[in-house]
């Protein structure tokens, strides 16, 4: 399904919060992405909130006021919840239907503005939680580019399995250390095995890692044995994050071997605290090819909307703060730029396939994309490529060098997409800071 343009994506439209109209704001009125919200440092409930400009809607406060009708209401008492999963679960016409109601009250020409005004919130004063309670993660490998630089690092005479051009690959992750940003990494320890000895080290990571990924919330789930058809599989996407897969190298290194990913992995996740909707999305939808030569998809996996517009043309980017740019106050620091419409498999062909065995997904449940490499080497989304296995250090503005990262190092993600003819939407940020 390709989600039409509405009046919500006008790009004339305008917002009454003057800082949404900001050429280079993440969130103009065209956005309104969800997120899960309260005072920071207050003992308030957590609940809904949209971000529009500098503020943040607050939708406890907006159903207090009950100036929003029709179908809109209900889909707004939902908001009201610690987190988004009942929301979610209501589906893609509740999810519209209050983007809609929102989009206009927001408007230069609403006409309730003082009374909605009453219900915003700084996002300089907020604190976020997690959006939903995800009770699955999983996590995929969609980068034909990222997953054929690792496989060189790891399998130099065959870096790219036989598999990954059928089957988008995952493995199911851990949902309990997923974090929203702004915190903290501890480094963690576990084994490793030491070029030349003889015998594995318990020790702490000396190769942790990012992973540049986009996150997908699942909306609506399916019942445990029926399938979704790649024809409906975004009706059950509510909307895209930002996610890190932090991983600690050394360990991946000898213990992904038969089984795959553990505790390389299943230390921390970071995610951005706004999700974007599929409908805000819209207008960023490009076409999703295979090149002749390469094997297309099975056909529960292919399809004429997957071939018009699967693909998002969504612009990535990786940033660095060492503890010494802070002490400098200098701004942190580019390491990569990538767009995620170079990943190999869809955000519909993720679900398709999770599902074609009958798998149940709920409301909540968290997908990763996979580390969203570009076919560039400067494209890479992770310090392991980046650096060629830590072979070529990164030299940095401040004069440090990096192979991966070090104690006090912030990793923070960005996002954006903007195309002629259409507002520039972003998704804030992902960040966390690494701490021995």
């Amino acid at each position: 399904m390709t989600i039409a343009l509405n009046e919500t994506h006008d790009p004339a439209l305008a917002s009454w919060v003057a800082s949404a109209n900001q050429a280079d704001c993440d969130f103009p009125i065209q956005n309104l992405p969800f997120g899960v919200i309260r005072r920071a440092g207050s003992s308030e409930s957590f609940r809904g909130g949209v971000a529009i400009g500098d503020q943040i809607v607050d939708l406890k406060a907006l159903h207090q006021l009950q100036i929003v009708t029709g179908d809109a209401v209900a889909a707004l008492e939902a908001c009201t919840d610690a987190t988004l999963n009942r929301f979610m679960a209501m589906g893609a016409d509740a999810w519209s239907s209050l983007r809609a109601a929102l989009s206009r009250l927001l408007r230069t020409d609403a006409t309730d503005r003082s009374a909605i005004a009453a219900a915003l919130l700084p996002q300089s004063s907020a604190e976020h939680a997690l959006p939903a309670h995800i009770g699955d993660y999983t996590d995929f490998y969609a980068s034909i580019h990222h997953a054929t630089a690792v496989g060189r690092l790891f399998r130099p005479d065959n870096p790219l399995l036989p598999n990954y051009k059928w089957v988008p690959i995952a493995y199911h992750g851990r949902s309990s250390s997923i974090r929203v940003s702004g915190g903290f990494v501890q480094r963690p320890q576990g084994q490793l095995m030491p070029p030349g000895a003889e015998q594995p080290q318990l020790a702490s990571s000396r190769r942790l890692d990012y992973e540049f990924e986009v996150g997908a919330f699942i909306g609506t789930g399916n019942a445990l044995g029926m399938p979704v058809t790649i024809e409906q599989a975004e009706r059950h996407v509510f909307g895209l994050c930002l996610l890190n897969d932090w991983s600690a190298r050394d360990i991946q290194a000898w213990e992904y071997q038969p089984l795959g990913p553990f505790l390389a992995k299943n230390f921390a996740t970071t995610i951005s605290p706004w999700i974007v909707t599929m409908e805000a999305l819209a207008p960023f939808r490009a076409p999703w090819k295979r090149a002749p030569e390469e094997p297309q998809p099975l056909l529960y996996l292919d399809g004429i909307p997957v071939r018009a517009a699967g693909a998002i043309d969504m612009e990535l980017e990786a940033c660095i703060e060492t503890d010494r740019m802070r002490r400098e106050h200098a701004a942190p620091q580019s390491l990569s730029r990538s767009n995620f419409r170079h990943s190999y498999w869809t955000i519909s062909q993720m679900v398709a396939h999770h599902t074609v065995n009958g798998c149940n997904l709920a409301p909540g449940d968290l997908f990763g994309s996979g580390t969203q490499s570009g076919p560039a080497a400067s494209e890479a989304g992770s310090l392991l490529e980046l650096t060629v296995g830590g072979k070529n250090p990164l030299t940095l503005a401040s004069g440090e060098t990096r192979t991966f990262l070090e104690d006090g190092d912030c990793v923070i993600f960005r996002a954006w997409c903007e195309r002629a003819g259409h507002r520039r939407i972003g998704f804030g940020e992902a960040r966390a800071t690494i701490r021995g």
